[in-house]
Order: structure tokens, then C-alpha cells, then sequence
């Protein structure tokens, strides 16, 4: 048995690289960027005009507010957005303009329609002050040609599906997906539109897992194996040879029928660890072959859960080169557990002046499945203490 950080460290010292692929930029939200997005021209490409309004000179302006003249300005012409740039021919005129256009030539400052009323093609201005510049975005001031706008390594949002598209990167390249199955075993399981004896439970973790994938953008497949040595071990191989990642939900424990461990053992797989000093999902077993990563978690429903998300996230965004940032919360109540083990307590979040603070749900234990819908988060409390304050900072693996 090693510890949760043991564990984590071999998990992190085990990833893959699943190589770069090319797509519509439109598909690439929540995917790795896998190269650097530059600009291909000044941001914004010319003096952006910020306001509907009239644009002015502001020389013109300022003179005749010392010389206490009247502000008001012959309307040449309209510059619309989209329309080539046009030139202000008299300084003493003014010509109308739309936010998004061009700013036109001999003007540099923008007072918007509120400020001005317009009467038989002339604009008076309402207020007395402007400044030079106002209502204007500068060309290049959100950057220049070839600045990097976005990182390689970012993971795309809908903000950098804009930046792609202002640039013009009709595709990109984001790191590849891993090839994922995901594998439930037990002879107690039925599908889900099947009505289960007294004996049986329908599957569940298979689903749990699909889902937790999606959040990551991963597709994936399942399959059920019942409890037969052979038939697990005939199919086993071909999935090792077929998929980059397999996720196993039970039979990693030390039952009559959990064969996994052995299994993968005669198959080839290199045991990297079995049983983590964890609760819940203290069966956890990891191994690998040179082209693929074998995750197994023992099936209460607590226990998948929690592994997947503190194991095999972390994984996932080391193989694919994304930063991880560690989330803490504030102890919102005493806690008392006595076995060496690292405790991942599940909790409810929030947030109170500012602070996140997370607030102990007991469960029935690993296999109350239903207790996740109460809850956020868990907490993850160290071995070497037994008692935990309110009031205290721990580590947090969030699910909400």
C-alpha cells in the first residue's frame, strides 16, 4: 500500500503523448492548444471607431471653447462600418460615424449621439468638455502583428474561439484525444433498461465514468465482462492492444471472483501500484504497457468516482500539457477520523465573504451513490492527523 501522494506522483510519471491533430476551429472548444495563435495583423487593424456618434477635430473644438463660440459642426457625410475610410474635408464639420467603422481622416475624437443634437444636417454638442481621443480604439493597442495572442498549451473557451476566428485560423492544432475504454465487470450488474432481480443493481460506474470523460472533451467506449477468468482475459488483450487508456470499475479488490489484477499480470501489464492508503477507493490499481494505461477502481460507486477524478484528471491534463491549479476550501466544520488514511470527505461548497468554505455530508459509505447529488466536492484531509478543525485550509477535488 503507498500513499496518496505516492500514488499521484507514479500517476504523473506515467503519462502519454497522444500526438496533435488538426481541426475546425469551430469543434476545438475544450481542447489543448497545441501550437501558438499570433496576430496576423495590428488589433484592431485601424482607429476603431467605440461609439455611434460624430467624429471631430479636436482642435477645432478646443479653439472654439476658448474663444466661447458655438459648438456646432456641418455634418459632411456618414463613415458606416464596413465603408471604406473617408476624409474630413473642412475642419470646422464634423462627420457622423457608427461604432465598428473606420475613423475617418483629419478626426480624432468621437462624441457620441447622446451628447449632441442634430438639426437640418448640423450637430450641435451639449457639453463643454471632451478629450483628445475619446471613443476611439487605437490601431494596435490590443496588439501588434505577430504578438502572441494565444499560448500554445491553453485550453480553447469560447474566448479563444473568437481570437481564432478574428485571426483567421479556420483550423488548429489541439493535442489528439486518447482512445478510451472504459470497462465494468460483475455478474450482479444489468443494463440500465432492464428490470434487476433481488440479487442485482443495474450499472452505473460505466456511465458515471463516460460522463466525467465528456467534461474533458474525451470520447470513449464501454463494454460489461461478467466474472470468468478466460472471458476477461480474452478481451482484456485485444482492448490493451486496440485503446490507449483502459478504465476498469471493479474487481481489483481481494474477493474469490477479482481476477483483474491477476489478469493484467499474465497479460503483460506493469503493476505501477495496488491499494492506495485512501478512503474511499483504497483498492485502486495502476499499470502499464508501453502503448497503454490501465486505471483500475474498485466498484462501490464513491470510490470510482473520487479515483477518476483525483488520479486520472491529473494524468489526463499532464499527457496533454495543461497546468493544473490547486483549489482549497475553508473547513466549515470539526472533523474526527481516526485511520491512517488520507480521507476524501465529500462536501458541500460555499461560498461565505468571499471565502469558499466547505461543509462536511456523511454518506453511508463508498457505495451510497446517491449522496454525490448533495454534495460538490471532496475534501481531501491527511493521514497524519485525526482531528480537523473548522476553520482550516485543505486541498479540494471539485466536481460542480
Amino acid at each position: 500500500m503507498i500513499s496518496v501522494e505516492k500514488a499521484l506522483q507514479t500517476v504523473l510519471n506515467s503519462t502519454q503523448n497522444f500526438g496533435v491533430e488538426e481541426i475546425p476551429f469551430i469543434k476545438s472548444f475544450g481542447r489543448i492548444l497545441k501550437e501558438e495563435i499570433t496576430a496576423d495583423r495590428d488589433f484592431p487593424p485601424f482607429n476603431r471607431v467605440s461609439m455611434d456618434g460624430i467624429a471631430v477635430d479636436f482642435n477645432e473644438f478646443s479653439s472654439r471653447l476658448r474663444s466661447n463660440k458655438q459648438l456646432s459642426f456641418n455634418i459632411e457625410g456618414i463613415q458606416a462600418a464596413g465603408s471604406k475610410q473617408i476624409t474630413l474635408k473642412n475642419s470646422e464639420n464634423c462627420i457622423e460615424v457608427m461604432t465598428g467603422a473606420v475613423l475617418p481622416n483629419n478626426t480624432n475624437s468621437v462624441i457620441r449621439y447622446e451628447d449632441v443634437t442634430i438639426e437640418n444636417g448640423v450637430a450641435t454638442i451639449n457639453i463643454d468638455a471632451i478629450n483628445d481621443g475619446q471613443n476611439i480604439h487605437i490601431k494596435g493597442k490590443d496588439g501588434a502583428v505577430g504578438d502572441i495572442l494565444i499560448p500554445q498549451n491553453t485550453k480553447i473557451s469560447a474566448a479563444e474561439i473568437g481570437v481564432l476566428a478574428t485571426v483567421g485560423k479556420s483550423f488548429v492544432k489541439v493535442a489528439k484525444q486518447p482512445k478510451v475504454m472504459i470497462v465494468s465487470t460483475g455478474d450482479e450488474l444489468v443494463g440500465v433498461d432492464e428490470i434487476p432481480l433481488e440479487h442485482q443493481i443495474r450499472r452505473s460506474n460505466v456511465f458515471t465514468l463516460v460522463s466525467l470523460l465528456e467534461r474533458l472533451n474525451i470520447p470513449s467506449e464501454t463494454a460489461h465482462i461478467t466474472d470468468d477468468k478466460q472471458v476477461l482475459k480474452s478481451k482484456i488483450e485485444s482492448y490493451l492492444q486496440e485503446y490507449d487508456v483502459l478504465l476498469f470499475s471493479g474487481a481489483v479488490s481481494k474477493g474469490k471472483f477479482d481476477f483483474l489484477p491477476e489478469v493484467l499480470d499474465e497479460l503483460g501489464v506493469e503493476k505501477l501500484f495496488h491499494t492506495v492508503a485512501q478512503r474511499p477507493g483504497k483498492p485502486f490499481w495502476m499499470g502499464t504497457t508501453k502503448t497503454c494505461t490501465v486505471f483500475a477502481f474498485p466498484g462501490n460507486p464513491i470510490s470510482t468516482f473520487v479515483n477518476c477524478l483525483a488520479y486520472f484528471y491529473p494524468w489526463y491534463y499532464k499527457s496533454v500539457g495543461l497546468e493544473l491549479n490547486e483549489e482549497t476550501a475553508i473547513l466549515g466544520e470539526d472533523v474526527t477520523f481516526k485511520p491512517n488514511l488520507t480521507y476524501f470527505l465529500q462536501v458541500k461548497l460555499e461560498r461565505e465573504k468571499g471565502f469558499l468554505t466547505a461543509f462536511p455530508i456523511l454518506g453511508n459509505g463508498s457505495g451510497d451513490l446517491a449522496s454525490l447529488v448533495k454534495t460538490d466536492a471532496f475534501i481531501q484531509l491527511p493521514s497524519d492527523k485525526i482531528e480537523f478543525k473548522k476553520g482550516e485550509v485543505y486541498p479540494i477535488v471539485s466536481y460542480r
